[in-house]
Protein backbone atom coordinates (compact mmCIF):
# COMPACT_ATOMS: atom_id res chain seq x y z
CA UNK A 1 0.00 0.00 0.00
CA UNK A 2 1.40 3.34 -0.96
CA UNK A 3 0.69 6.83 0.75
CA UNK A 4 1.32 10.22 -0.49
CA UNK A 5 -1.08 12.69 -3.20
CA UNK A 6 2.23 13.89 -5.13
CA UNK A 7 3.98 12.14 -7.85
CA UNK A 8 7.36 12.71 -5.63
CA UNK A 9 5.45 10.25 -2.99
CA UNK A 10 3.73 7.91 -5.12
CA UNK A 11 6.60 7.15 -8.22
CA UNK A 12 9.44 5.78 -6.39
CA UNK A 13 6.84 2.76 -5.25
CA UNK A 14 5.61 2.17 -8.58
CA UNK A 15 8.77 1.28 -10.42
CA UNK A 16 8.49 -2.19 -10.45
CA UNK A 17 4.85 -2.52 -10.46
CA UNK A 18 2.86 -4.54 -13.44
CA UNK A 19 -0.39 -3.44 -12.38
CA UNK A 20 -1.00 -0.58 -10.39
CA UNK A 21 -4.54 -0.97 -7.58
CA UNK A 22 -6.10 2.43 -6.86
CA UNK A 23 -9.02 3.44 -4.92
CA UNK A 24 -8.98 7.59 -4.53
CA UNK A 25 -5.75 8.58 -5.03
CA UNK A 26 -4.72 11.10 -8.09
CA UNK A 27 -3.52 9.24 -11.23
CA UNK A 28 -2.02 11.89 -12.91
CA UNK A 29 0.23 12.74 -16.12
CA UNK A 30 3.61 12.63 -15.07
CA UNK A 31 2.25 9.84 -12.05
CA UNK A 32 1.76 8.00 -15.35
CA UNK A 33 4.12 8.68 -17.50
CA UNK A 34 6.77 7.15 -14.78
CA UNK A 35 4.98 4.33 -15.30
CA UNK A 36 5.46 4.08 -18.73
CA UNK A 37 8.80 4.62 -18.52
CA UNK A 38 9.16 1.53 -15.86
CA UNK A 39 8.94 -0.55 -18.95
CA UNK A 40 6.43 -2.99 -16.99
CA UNK A 41 3.17 -1.33 -16.13
CA UNK A 42 0.38 -3.08 -17.52
CA UNK A 43 -2.98 -1.37 -16.41
CA UNK A 44 -4.40 0.80 -13.99
CA UNK A 45 -7.12 -0.83 -11.64
CA UNK A 46 -9.37 1.40 -10.17
CA UNK A 47 -11.45 -0.47 -7.16
CA UNK A 48 -14.22 1.75 -7.99
CA UNK A 49 -16.33 2.94 -11.07
CA UNK A 50 -15.48 6.62 -12.05
CA UNK A 51 -12.22 6.98 -13.16
CA UNK A 52 -12.10 11.13 -13.41
CA UNK A 53 -9.11 11.06 -11.05
CA UNK A 54 -7.43 9.13 -13.20
CA UNK A 55 -5.76 10.58 -16.47
CA UNK A 56 -7.02 8.26 -18.63
CA UNK A 57 -6.10 9.66 -22.38
CA UNK A 58 -2.34 9.97 -20.63
CA UNK A 59 -2.97 6.20 -19.93
CA UNK A 60 -3.87 4.96 -22.97
CA UNK A 61 -1.22 6.91 -24.98
CA UNK A 62 0.83 4.72 -22.95
CA UNK A 63 -0.39 1.77 -23.65
CA UNK A 64 -1.75 1.15 -20.14
CA UNK A 65 -5.06 -0.37 -19.54
CA UNK A 66 -7.50 1.42 -17.39
CA UNK A 67 -9.88 -0.78 -15.91
CA UNK A 68 -12.93 -0.20 -13.30
CA UNK A 69 -15.60 -2.12 -11.25
CA UNK A 70 -19.07 0.07 -12.82
CA UNK A 71 -21.59 -2.57 -11.18
CA UNK A 72 -20.47 -2.79 -7.71
CA UNK A 73 -23.18 -0.64 -5.75
CA UNK A 74 -25.74 -0.12 -8.10
CA UNK A 75 -28.06 -1.22 -6.06
CA UNK A 76 -26.80 0.79 -3.22
CA UNK A 77 -27.03 3.60 -5.19
CA UNK A 78 -30.76 3.42 -6.17
CA UNK A 79 -31.78 2.89 -2.28
CA UNK A 80 -29.59 6.06 -1.12
CA UNK A 81 -31.43 8.26 -4.08
CA UNK A 82 -34.54 6.97 -3.72
CA UNK A 83 -34.51 7.26 0.35
CA UNK A 84 -33.53 11.47 -0.07
CA UNK A 85 -36.14 11.42 -2.27
CA UNK A 86 -38.67 9.79 0.23
CA UNK A 87 -37.33 11.80 3.21
CA UNK A 88 -37.56 14.95 1.67
CA UNK A 89 -41.24 14.52 -0.08
CA UNK A 90 -42.07 13.09 3.55
CA UNK A 91 -39.92 16.65 4.76
CA UNK A 92 -38.73 13.97 7.56
CA UNK A 93 -35.35 16.53 8.47
CA UNK A 94 -37.73 19.17 8.93
CA UNK A 95 -40.36 17.08 11.45
CA UNK A 96 -37.50 15.59 13.61
CA UNK A 97 -36.05 19.35 14.05
CA UNK A 98 -39.76 20.94 15.09
CA UNK A 99 -40.43 17.63 17.09
CA UNK A 100 -36.95 18.48 18.75
CA UNK A 101 -37.57 21.90 19.39
CA UNK A 102 -41.03 20.50 21.28
CA UNK A 103 -42.84 21.93 17.74
CA UNK A 104 -44.82 18.55 17.50
CA UNK A 105 -47.90 20.72 16.15
CA UNK A 106 -45.65 22.32 13.65
CA UNK A 107 -44.06 19.25 12.52
CA UNK A 108 -47.75 17.82 12.43
CA UNK A 109 -48.99 20.86 10.28
CA UNK A 110 -45.98 20.80 7.27
CA UNK A 111 -46.68 17.31 5.94
CA UNK A 112 -49.78 19.02 4.87
CA UNK A 113 -47.97 19.52 1.52
CA UNK A 114 -46.26 17.17 1.21
CA UNK A 115 -46.60 15.49 -2.19
CA UNK A 116 -48.48 12.17 -3.11
CA UNK A 117 -46.02 9.79 -4.67
CA UNK A 118 -47.79 8.23 -7.30
CA UNK A 119 -48.70 11.82 -8.03
CA UNK A 120 -45.12 13.24 -8.91
CA UNK A 121 -42.78 12.67 -11.89
CA UNK A 122 -39.23 11.59 -11.09
CA UNK A 123 -36.42 12.29 -13.82
CA UNK A 124 -33.18 10.77 -14.51
CA UNK A 125 -29.95 12.56 -15.77
CA UNK A 126 -28.01 9.20 -17.22
CA UNK A 127 -29.56 6.09 -17.67
CA UNK A 128 -27.24 3.53 -16.76
CA UNK A 129 -27.48 1.05 -14.23
CA UNK A 130 -27.98 2.71 -11.35
CA UNK A 131 -30.63 4.93 -12.99
CA UNK A 132 -32.68 1.58 -13.99
CA UNK A 133 -32.75 0.75 -10.66
CA UNK A 134 -33.53 3.73 -9.71
CA UNK A 135 -36.46 4.01 -11.73
CA UNK A 136 -37.61 0.07 -10.95
CA UNK A 137 -38.10 1.53 -7.49
CA UNK A 138 -39.76 4.88 -8.35
CA UNK A 139 -42.49 3.10 -10.60
CA UNK A 140 -42.88 0.96 -7.93
CA UNK A 141 -44.33 4.34 -5.91
CA UNK A 142 -46.18 5.02 -9.02
CA UNK A 143 -44.30 7.65 -10.06
CA UNK A 144 -43.76 8.65 -13.15
CA UNK A 145 -40.25 8.34 -14.90
CA UNK A 146 -38.52 10.60 -17.11
CA UNK A 147 -34.92 9.94 -18.38
CA UNK A 148 -32.41 11.49 -20.74
CA UNK A 149 -29.02 10.27 -21.68
CA UNK A 150 -25.91 11.53 -24.04
CA UNK A 151 -26.79 9.19 -26.63
CA UNK A 152 -30.41 9.38 -27.10
CA UNK A 153 -30.57 7.14 -30.58
CA UNK A 154 -29.44 4.14 -28.07
CA UNK A 155 -32.07 1.34 -27.96
CA UNK A 156 -34.38 2.13 -25.60
CA UNK A 157 -36.30 -1.54 -24.79
CA UNK A 158 -35.06 -1.43 -21.15
CA UNK A 159 -37.00 2.17 -20.57
CA UNK A 160 -39.66 0.84 -22.33
CA UNK A 161 -40.12 -2.49 -20.31
CA UNK A 162 -40.09 -0.05 -17.34
CA UNK A 163 -41.77 2.76 -18.70
CA UNK A 164 -39.67 5.09 -18.44
CA UNK A 165 -40.36 7.76 -21.18
CA UNK A 166 -36.95 9.50 -22.65
CA UNK A 167 -36.70 12.94 -23.28
CA UNK A 168 -34.38 16.06 -23.84
CA UNK A 169 -32.40 17.33 -20.48
CA UNK A 170 -34.07 20.85 -20.66
CA UNK A 171 -37.85 18.63 -20.89
CA UNK A 172 -36.50 16.34 -18.11
CA UNK A 173 -35.51 19.47 -16.05
CA UNK A 174 -38.93 21.27 -16.65
CA UNK A 175 -41.33 18.74 -16.18
CA UNK A 176 -39.68 16.77 -12.97
CA UNK A 177 -40.93 17.04 -9.52
CA UNK A 178 -37.07 15.40 -7.98
CA UNK A 179 -34.51 15.10 -10.55
CA UNK A 180 -31.61 12.42 -10.06
CA UNK A 181 -28.04 12.41 -11.34
CA UNK A 182 -26.68 9.43 -12.81
CA UNK A 183 -23.87 9.68 -14.44
CA UNK A 184 -19.64 10.23 -14.31
CA UNK A 185 -17.86 12.90 -14.51
CA UNK A 186 -16.16 13.71 -17.55
CA UNK A 187 -15.88 16.46 -19.89
CA UNK A 188 -18.63 18.26 -20.89
CA UNK A 189 -20.45 17.88 -17.84
CA UNK A 190 -18.66 19.62 -15.10
CA UNK A 191 -21.12 21.94 -13.69
CA UNK A 192 -23.99 20.19 -15.83
CA UNK A 193 -26.36 21.37 -13.14
CA UNK A 194 -25.41 25.16 -12.97
CA UNK A 195 -27.43 28.15 -12.12
CA UNK A 196 -29.02 28.20 -15.55
CA UNK A 197 -30.10 24.79 -15.67
CA UNK A 198 -31.58 25.19 -11.99
CA UNK A 199 -33.88 27.74 -13.03
CA UNK A 200 -35.14 25.91 -16.10
CA UNK A 201 -36.07 23.35 -13.17
CA UNK A 202 -39.76 22.99 -11.91
CA UNK A 203 -40.62 25.52 -9.13
CA UNK A 204 -40.93 23.88 -6.00
CA UNK A 205 -38.34 20.50 -6.96
CA UNK A 206 -35.74 18.75 -5.43
CA UNK A 207 -32.43 17.77 -6.93
CA UNK A 208 -30.34 14.32 -5.98
CA UNK A 209 -26.89 13.82 -6.44
CA UNK A 210 -25.63 10.43 -5.88
CA UNK A 211 -22.84 10.32 -8.50
CA UNK A 212 -20.16 13.03 -8.51
CA UNK A 213 -19.81 16.57 -6.72
CA UNK A 214 -18.70 18.60 -9.46
CA UNK A 215 -22.03 18.01 -11.82
CA UNK A 216 -23.48 20.47 -9.33
CA UNK A 217 -22.97 24.37 -9.41
CA UNK A 218 -23.50 23.99 -5.49
CA UNK A 219 -23.16 27.96 -4.39
CA UNK A 220 -26.10 28.27 -7.37
CA UNK A 221 -28.12 25.13 -5.87
CA UNK A 222 -27.76 26.63 -2.33
CA UNK A 223 -29.37 30.02 -3.68
CA UNK A 224 -32.10 28.37 -5.48
CA UNK A 225 -33.27 26.71 -2.59
CA UNK A 226 -33.14 29.79 -0.23
CA UNK A 227 -34.65 32.26 -2.47
CA UNK A 228 -37.42 29.37 -2.63
CA UNK A 229 -37.24 28.18 -6.51
CA UNK A 230 -36.47 24.81 -5.18
CA UNK A 231 -37.67 22.52 -2.41
CA UNK A 232 -34.81 21.32 -1.16
CA UNK A 233 -32.09 18.43 -2.10
CA UNK A 234 -30.00 15.63 -0.91
CA UNK A 235 -26.57 15.32 -1.87
CA UNK A 236 -24.20 12.54 -1.61
CA UNK A 237 -21.18 13.67 -3.26
CA UNK A 238 -19.48 17.42 -3.20
CA UNK A 239 -17.13 19.51 -5.03
CA UNK A 240 -17.05 21.94 -2.09
CA UNK A 241 -15.43 18.49 -0.30
CA UNK A 242 -12.17 19.37 1.76
CA UNK A 243 -13.87 21.41 4.47
CA UNK A 244 -16.83 19.13 4.48
CA UNK A 245 -14.20 16.17 5.17
CA UNK A 246 -11.89 17.80 7.36
CA UNK A 247 -14.88 18.28 9.81
CA UNK A 248 -14.89 22.10 9.52
CA UNK A 249 -16.81 24.71 11.78
CA UNK A 250 -21.31 24.68 10.95
CA UNK A 251 -22.58 26.21 7.92
CA UNK A 252 -18.74 25.79 6.32
CA UNK A 253 -20.54 24.62 3.53
CA UNK A 254 -23.13 26.55 1.74
CA UNK A 255 -25.57 24.20 1.96
CA UNK A 256 -25.24 23.31 5.60
CA UNK A 257 -28.58 24.01 8.29
CA UNK A 258 -31.13 23.75 5.91
CA UNK A 259 -34.16 21.94 7.32
CA UNK A 260 -34.73 20.66 3.29
CA UNK A 261 -31.51 19.40 2.41
CA UNK A 262 -29.61 16.07 3.17
CA UNK A 263 -25.89 15.78 3.18
CA UNK A 264 -24.41 12.10 3.46
CA UNK A 265 -20.70 11.69 3.21
CA UNK A 266 -20.45 9.75 0.00
CA UNK A 267 -21.52 6.64 1.67
CA UNK A 268 -24.49 6.06 -1.28
CA UNK A 269 -22.27 3.00 -2.35
CA UNK A 270 -22.14 1.35 0.96
CA UNK A 271 -23.50 -2.26 2.16
CA UNK A 272 -22.26 -5.03 3.95
CA UNK A 273 -22.13 -6.65 0.40
CA UNK A 274 -21.16 -4.02 -2.34
CA UNK A 275 -17.39 -3.50 -0.94
CA UNK A 276 -16.59 -7.25 -1.18
CA UNK A 277 -18.35 -7.10 -5.08
CA UNK A 278 -15.80 -3.99 -5.51
CA UNK A 279 -12.67 -6.59 -4.77
CA UNK A 280 -14.05 -9.00 -6.55
CA UNK A 281 -14.51 -7.66 -9.84
CA UNK A 282 -11.06 -5.64 -9.64
CA UNK A 283 -9.40 -9.03 -8.30
CA UNK A 284 -11.07 -10.46 -11.59
CA UNK A 285 -10.03 -7.91 -13.64
CA UNK A 286 -6.07 -8.03 -12.54
CA UNK A 287 -6.35 -11.34 -12.71
CA UNK A 288 -7.19 -11.26 -16.46
CA UNK A 289 -4.51 -8.69 -17.19
CA UNK A 290 -1.98 -10.71 -15.19
CA UNK A 291 -2.72 -14.03 -17.41
CA UNK A 292 -2.53 -12.34 -20.46
CA UNK A 293 -6.56 -11.29 -21.09
CA UNK A 294 -8.50 -8.40 -21.62
CA UNK A 295 -11.23 -7.86 -18.66
CA UNK A 296 -14.33 -7.88 -19.02
CA UNK A 297 -15.50 -5.61 -21.61
CA UNK A 298 -17.71 -3.34 -19.15
CA UNK A 299 -14.68 -2.94 -17.59
CA UNK A 300 -12.86 -1.52 -19.84
CA UNK A 301 -12.35 2.23 -19.54
CA UNK A 302 -10.10 2.70 -22.57
CA UNK A 303 -11.09 -0.20 -24.80
CA UNK A 304 -8.99 1.73 -27.65
CA UNK A 305 -6.10 1.66 -25.79
CA UNK A 306 -3.14 -0.45 -27.89
CA UNK A 307 -1.85 -2.50 -25.22
CA UNK A 308 1.71 -2.27 -24.74
CA UNK A 309 2.00 -6.14 -23.88
CA UNK A 310 -0.35 -8.02 -25.95
CA UNK A 311 -3.62 -9.34 -24.73
CA UNK A 312 -6.15 -12.07 -25.81
CA UNK A 313 -10.36 -12.15 -25.82
CA UNK A 314 -11.15 -14.81 -22.90
CA UNK A 315 -13.96 -17.45 -25.21
CA UNK A 316 -16.59 -18.14 -22.62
Amino acid sequence: MVGGTTPEEIVPHLVEADIVSVVGTKMSAPIISALEANGRCRAIARLGAGTDRIDVDRATACGIVVMNTPYFCVEEQADHAMAMILSLARKLPLSQRLIELGDYAGARRASGTNPRMSATTLGLVGFGRSAVHLARRARGFGMRVLATRRNMAAPTTEADALGVEMADLDTVLRRSDFVSLHLPLGPGVYHLIDADAIARMRPGSFLVNTSRGALVDEVALAAAIRSGHLAGAGLDTFELFDPLEDGGPPGVHPLMGMDNVILSPHVAAGSNRSGIDAIDAAIANIGAIASGYWPLREHRVNPEVAPRFPLHECVA
